[in-house]
């Protein structure tokens, strides 16, 4: 009798497109007016994706345009400014 392996949740990163465990990266969540932001429960209701925890990888997404590519959208300065902020401000709290 086999021992059930639980199979671990991967995800790419925007930034620089390695897959990692779901765990280790942070998500971005589209919710349904299309507003964007961060989720670090990974249980918010939305379109969600994701980047590792480094600020480096996270404007690497915003300037090669894959978060807009990712959720089909586009978006304005402001809304980067805004995710940029919340990034920051999670990352100060942890």
């Amino acid at each position: 009798m086999q021992k059930s392996v639980k199979k671990i949740p991967m995800r790419r990163c925007l930034g620089c497109m390695e897959s990692k465990s779901k765990k280790e990266l942070i998500r971005i969540v589209k919710d349904s007016e299309s507003n964007l932001s961060i989720d670090r429960t990974g249980k918010k209701n939305g379109r969600g994706a994701y980047f590792c925890d480094q600020e480096e990888c996270l404007e690497k997404a915003i300037k090669s345009k894959r978060i807009e590519k990712e959720f089909e959208m586009s978006i304005s300065q402001e809304m980067y400014d805004k995710i940029r902020a919340e990034y920051l401000a999670d990352k100060k709290e942890n």
